[in-house]
């Protein structure tokens, strides 16, 4: 098996949550992130923006609307600089009025995918994949794509099994 990059991104405090607003200690995707890493092991890189969002779940969703409108690529705190030496990158995310959030992008717009076997995660509570997987065959040219996991936010510390079972047939 190759060496994996479990690169995300990654909301705690208020969310969504079964239809109602709810604070929750760990985000949906950081959990699911971890649960690939322990499935297959490799390296977690945690996408995070100088500029944070609103602690306010329904201005943080205000926010993130009018980034993908405004195809918008948040500054990160720090960048990954290469992929050398990672076969399987899995790219996880929330979903954000259907795609990852802006701020990933940021990250993978700078990288070379060449030779890459890619797979999305998305957390979600009821859009599933959205269009994740079509927007990261836009961007990371010259990979490979594996199935994608939608993984619903509200069960994702009980997704263990599921996720691992997935990560463990993706990673090459």
């Amino acid at each position: 098996m190759g060496k994996n990059l479990i690169l995300y991104y990654s909301r705690k405090g208020e969310n969504y949550v079964n239809g109602s607003i709810r604070s929750i200690p760990k985000g949906n995707t950081e959990i699911v992130a971890e649960y690939i890493q322990k499935a297959v092991g490799g390296d977690l890189f945690e996408l995070e923006t100088v500029r944070t969002y609103s602690a306010d779940y329904t201005e943080c969703t205000r926010q993130a609307q009018e980034e993908l409108r405004a195809h918008a690529r948040p500054e990160l705190k720090r960048y990954l600089d290469s992929l050398d030496g990672y076969d399987n990158v899995f790219v996880c995310g929330p979903c954000w009025w259907g795609t990852f959030p802006m701020a990933v992008f940021t990250q993978l717009e700078r990288l070379d995918w060449t030779g890459k076997h890619v797979c999305a995660v998305m957390t979600h509570e009821g859009s599933g994949l959205g269009s994740c997987e079509r927007d990261l065959k836009a961007v990371c040219k010259g990979a490979a794509f594996g199935k994608g996991l939608a993984v619903h936010g509200a069960d994702a510390a009980r997704s263990e099994t599921t996720v691992a079972a997935w990560a463990a047939k993706e990673a090459r």
